[in-house]
């Protein structure tokens, strides 16, 4: 299945039951396979989580730890990107130059690296030395 169709997919079985915006996301990782995600909301809204953040974690707890690839869509009048939070969770898996396509149901498409997503990043190299 390729990463559209993945994303689209699981977009169906989000949980959003308060604001009604499903979004599905799809993560290529470095060895070949695709990770999934949906968001899933909770009436505590700090208590959701993002689809992006799914994927994320359907990876690592396949055992891969880098991405290469990323795919979001939504019914949004344009593709949108993900949310702060995601973004900063997906610089931590992925490279700079990865690509991150944005997606509406009606085929609308924009693509972004992570470095654009997210300039300036904070990483490992901002902390500490022990």
């Amino acid at each position: 299945m390729d990463m559209l169709s993945a994303a689209t997919q699981v977009r169906e079985n989000a949980h959003a039951p308060y604001s009604r915006f499903k979004v599905g996301a799809a993560i290529r990782a470095a060895s070949g396979r695709i990770y999934v995600g949906c968001n899933v909301e909770n009436v505590a809204y700090p208590e959701g989580t993002c689809a992006e953040a799914g994927a994320i974690a359907a990876m690592i707890a396949a055992g891969d730890r880098q991405l290469n690839e990323v795919l979001v869509i939504a019914d949004s009048p344009a593709p949108v990107p993900p949310c702060g939070g995601c973004r900063q969770k997906l610089v931590e898996f992925g490279a700079g130059d990865t690509p991150v396509t944005m997606c509406t149901l009606d085929g609308a498409t924009r693509v972004m690296t992570l470095a654009e997503l997210l300039p300036g990043r904070f990483d490992a190299s901002h902390m500490a030395k022990a």
